[in-house]
C-alpha cells in the first residue's frame, strides 16, 4: 500500500521538479518533515495513538502478576478461634484462604511462610526474560524484521502466552510461561516508542516521546480494575487480560505503517519517501518536490551501501561509548526505583487496588510536568532533578512508620521517578543514531529489566529498608545522570558516521 501511494504521490504533479529549477534536493527527513510534509499533524497523530496503544497492552502483561500473585485474606476455622496466630503458625486445616485456593498463586500453591520467596521469583523471572528479550528484539527491530514486524510478532506470541498461563498446571511451568511472557513483553514498549516517534518532526518529537508514558500508566490502572472485577479467579484474570493484545494485532496493527527512517537505513529511500508523501498529503500540505532525495546524515547515498553497525560498533566509538555505559548504569537504578514503589504496593497495609490505582494516577502528572519543562531545561537537568525528587522522599518514607504516610512519600517517589523513567525513554534515543538505536535501547532496556530483577528482591524485605535502598538508588542514579551530554535541540543522527561527524563539529564551534 505505501509503495503504491509513493508512486500515486510522484504522478499527481510532475512539474514540482520545477519548483527548484529541475535540481535535485537532497534532504534528511527530518528536513523533509519540517520544509514539506509537516512536523506533528493529523497523519502522526493517528500513528502515534494507535502505536501507543501496545504501552497499555505492556502494562496488563507486566502487572497482572501484582494481582495474580497476591497474599489474600485468610480466615480460622478451628472451633475456639486461632488465638490471634499467624498462618505460619497454625496447623493445616485450622484455617482457609478467602475466596477458595483458585483466587491467587499464592493461595494454590502455597507461596507462603517458607514458600513466600517464590513470588518475588516468578517476577524476577519475568523481567529476566525482558531483558534477554530487549537483546533480541532490539537488533530484529534495526535489522531486517523491522519495527512494525517485531511488534506483530511479538504481540502474538504475547496473546498466546497470556492464555497458556491461565492453564498452568504447576508452579513450575507458570514460572516458565512468565519467563516466555517477558521474552516478548520487554521490548514491545521501544519497538512501540520508536515507530510512534521517528516520523515526527524535531521540534514535536521530546513532547510526544514522554506522552506514550500515559498510556502505560492508563494500562496500570485498567489491569487494576479488571482484577478488581475478578477477585476470585487468578486464572481468569490472566486470560482475559490476554485478549486486547488480539484485539490488537487484528484490528490495530494492520493498518500502521512502518518507520520511514528504517527503511531509509536499510537502503530503500524509495519506500521512505512514499511514507512522507502520505504525511504530507493526510496533514494537507503540499506536495513533496519530484526532485527530493533522501539523503543519510553521514553524506552518503541512501541507496549506497552501508557497513551493517552492530553494538560493537557502539562500544568501539568514542562518542557513544560514554553514552552507553551512562545510560545503562542510570537506568538500572530507575528501574529498580520505579518497579520497586509500584511492586511494593503489596506492604502498605492498604487496599491494594486502590494503591496501585493512586501510584498511577499521580505519574500522570508527571509526564505532563515533564513534557512541559523538556523543552526548557534540557533532558539532563530535568533528569537530574526527578531522580533526586524520588530519591529523598524513598529516603524520608525509610525514616517514617507505615501506613498513610509511608504510602504519601511512596506516591511522591513514584511521582518523581515515573517522569525520569519517561525521560530516558527520550533521552537514550536521542543520545544514538538510526542505524543503532534500538540495539542500544536495547540494552538499555536490558539493564532496566535486570533493574526490575533485583525491585521484586527488595520488595520482599518490607519496611523501611526497603525505601531506604530505593533513596540510595534514586540519589546514585542523579548523579550518574549529571555526566550525559545534553541533546536539547541537537539533531536526531542517521548514522554512527553522521553522528561522530557532528559531534565534532559541535565541539569545534564550542572551543572556537
Amino acid at each position: 500500500m505505501e509503495a503504491a501511494g509513493a508512486g500515486n504521490e510522484k504522478a499527481e504533479d510532475p512539474r514540482a521538479g520545477l519548483l527548484n529549477g529541475g535540481r535535485e534536493e537532497r534532504l534528511g527527513i527530518d528536513e523533509v518533515l519540517a520544509k514539506y510534509a509537516g512536523e506533528f499533524g493529523p497523519w502522526q497523530a493517528r500513528q502515534f495513538a494507535l502505536v501507543s496503544l501496545a504501552w497499555l497492552l505492556d502494562a496488563f502483561h507486566t502487572m497482572v502478576t501484582i494481582f495474580a500473585d497476591r497474599e489474600p485474606e485468610w480466615r480460622c476455622v478451628r472451633p475456639g478461634g486461632c488465638g490471634g496466630q499467624g498462618i505460619c503458625g497454625l496447623e493445616p486445616g485450622s484455617w482457609e484462604w478467602v475466596g477458595g485456593p483458585g483466587v491467587s498463586t499464592v493461595a494454590e500453591w502455597g507461596l507462603i511462610c517458607g514458600q513466600k520467596y517464590k513470588i518475588g521469583l516468578v517476577q524476577s523471572a519475568f523481567f529476566a526474560g525482558c531483558m534477554l528479550g530487549c537483546g533480541i528484539f532490539g537488533h530484529l527491530s534495526d535489522s531486517f524484521l523491522g519495527r512494525k514486524g517485531s511488534l506483530i510478532v511479538g504481540c502474538i506470541i504475547n496473546t498466546i502466552l497470556g492464555c497458556l498461563t491461565a492453564f498452568s498446571p504447576s508452579y513450575t511451568i507458570y514460572v516458565l510461561l512468565r519467563i516466555l511472557t517477558g521474552l516478548c513483553t520487554g521490548p514491545m514498549g521501544t519497538t512501540a516508542f520508536l515507530l510512534a516517534t521517528e516520523p515526527i518532526g524535531p521540534s514535536r518529537r521530546a513532547a510526544a516521546g514522554i506522552s506514550v508514558f500515559y498510556f502505560f500508566s492508563a494500562g496500570i490502572i485498567f489491569i487494576a480494575l479488571l482484577a478488581s472485577c475478578l477477585p476470585f479467579s487468578w486464572r481468569s484474570l490472566y486470560f482475559v487480560s490476554s485478549l486486547p493484545t488480539l484485539a490488537f494485532v487484528l484490528l490495530i496493527l494492520p493498518f500502521l505503517s512502518e518507520s520511514p527512517r528504517w527503511h531509509l537505513i536499510r537502503h530503500n529511500p524509495d519506500a521512505a519517501l512514499g511514507i512522507l508523501r502520505s504525511i504530507a498529503k493526510s496533514n494537507s500540505r503540499s506536495n513533496i518536490p519530484s526532485n527530493v532525495t533522501l539523503a543519510l546524515d553521514c553524506g552518503a547515498e541512501a541507496e549506497g551501501e552501508i557497513s551493517p553497525p552492530s553494538i560493537i560498533d557502539v562500544i568501539r566509538s568514542r562518542v557513544t561509548r560514554p553514552r552507553l555505559i551512562l545510560s545503562v548504569i542510570t537506568s538500572f537504578f530507575c528501574s529498580v526505583v520505579y518497579y520497586g514503589l509500584t511492586l511494593n504496593a503489596v506492604n502498605l497495609d492498604t487496599n491494594i487496588y486502590l494503591s496501585v490505582i493512586i501510584n498511577s494516577v499521580s505519574e500522570l502528572p508527571a509526564f505532563t510536568i515533564a513534557a512541559f519543562l523538556i523543552g526548557r531545561f534540557g533532558r539532563r537537568r530535568l533528569t537530574v532533578g526527578t531522580m533526586w525528587l524520588s530519591g529523598v522522599f524513598c529516603v524520608a518514607g525509610a525514616a517514617v512508620e507505615g501506613g498513610v504516610v509511608r504510602m504519601a512519600c511512596g506516591v511522591m517517589g513514584i511521582f518523581g521517578i515515573a517522569a525520569t523513567y519517561n525521560l530516558l525513554l527520550v533521552y537514550t534515543a536521542e543520545l544514538f543514531p538510526t542505524t543503532v538505536r534500538n540495539t542500544a535501547l536495547g540494552c538499555v532496556q536490558q539493564a532496566e529489566q535486570i533493574g526490575a530483577v533485583v525491585a521484586p528482591m527488595v520488595v520482599v524485605m518490607g519496611g523501611g529498608v526497603t525505601f531506604l535502598v530505593f533513596g540510595v538508588c534514586g540519589v546514585v542514579g542523579g548523579v550518574l545522570a549529571l555526566y550525559m551530554p545534553e541533546t536539547l535541540d541537537q539533531p536526531l543522527y542517521d548514522t554512527m558516521g553522521g553522528m561522530e561527524d557532528g559531534e565534532k563539529a559541535r565541539q569545534l564551534a564550542t572551543t572556537g
